[in-house]
């Protein structure tokens, strides 16, 4: 018992940690607790061999976002949720003019996405979390593989993955391949974002299984590999990654709804090129109800990924 709890404190300390801290006014406190899960490109740390391993290839240097989902834990009662918000949403940088979301993080790094996040939601971000592609498929790999349902057949050239439908156990190449492929999704960001969101909660759910959790190596294995490519706000304790993690696993049981922030369009002509764009009357009252701690139980209108306009 000892080991079970000290081992995963023990990872929690060596994991790398970076300064989030908008430099911008912040929201107001709210109810409950706000995190920002962002899952980076990033090959850093990968040789030429695990690149070409896990079907990612090139020299693409720096960090740009794959994934950004906000984790909301009500404080009073409500489900928890996940929120992912697609990458080509065109929204308000603070100190730049209106672009892509994902370009906040690639001018300013995590402090800008936050900030930006911060102003088009009115939630302040209590931490942050980020993993990067190497990292993920590491994470699958020590747990012996994640068991997901597909729900069509996907082969994508692209993602190096040729699966087909039906409940499958992944190895960590191919669960990559899974939740990165978009160009074989006719739904493309929204699709692959639901994988992501899918696919989160079953790593969470095998993690918690006894399997993982009594047996000395895996456990080691599991909690060290996620740590070890993980990147942490400076502010961001053990507890605030234990909430995160705990409503990931709860999302494969339905005790945590799984949304798409409300959209309008998933095409429209900007500045920035193609972009997403927000409904703003369903995205706003969808945050309102976070702030205010208004108990969520179902998923609110217009959070299916289907835009309304």
């Amino acid at each position: 018992m000892v080991f079970i709890v000290v081992t995963p404190i023990h990872a929690w300390s060596q994991v790398a940690r970076e300064d989030t801290t908008p430099t911008t006014q912040r929201p107001a406190d709210a109810s409950g607790s706000s995190y920002l899960l962002v899952g980076s490109d990033s090959r850093e740390g990968l040789t030429a061999a695990e690149r070409k391993a896990i079907g990612v290839g090139g020299d693409a240097e720096g960090r740009r976002t794959d994934s950004i989902i906000l984790v909301h834990t009500p404080s009073g009662s409500g489900k928890p949720v996940l929120i992912s918000i697609p990458r080509d949403s065109f929204l308000p940088i603070p100190g730049h003019k209106d672009n892509k979301v994902n370009a906040a993080f690639a001018i300013g790094g995590p402090s800008l996405l936050v900030a930006t996040l911060e102003e088009a939601t009115g939630l302040p971000i209590d931490g942050y979390v980020e993993i990067g592609l190497g990292g993920f498929a590491g994470v699958v790999d020590s747990l012996g593989g994640v068991e997901v349902c597909v729900k069509n057949d996907i082969k994508d050239a692209k993602a190096h993955i040729d699966l087909k439908a039906g409940c499958q156990e992944l190895d960590g190449k191919n669960a990559l391949g899974y939740v990165r492929a978009r160009y074989s999704d006719p739904r493309g960001d929204l699709g692959r974002a639901e994988r992501q969101r899918q696919f989160l909660g079953a790593v969470m759910k095998q993690a918690a299984t006894p399997s993982t959790v009594l047996l000395p190596w895996r456990w080691w294995g599991f909690t060290h590999t996620a740590t070890s490519s993980v990147v942490v706000g400076e502010d961001t304790s053990l507890l605030d990654s234990y909430r995160i993690l705990s409503t990931m696993r709860k999302v494969s049981s339905d005790q945590a709804l799984s949304l798409v922030v409300p959209l309008s369009s998933t095409n429209t002509t900007t500045r920035a090129g193609s972009s997403v764009i927000w409904d703003d009357e369903r995205a706003g009252a969808l945050f309102t109800m976070l702030r205010e701690g208004t108990p969520i139980d179902s998923p609110p209108e217009g959070t299916d990924g289907r835009p309304r306009g």
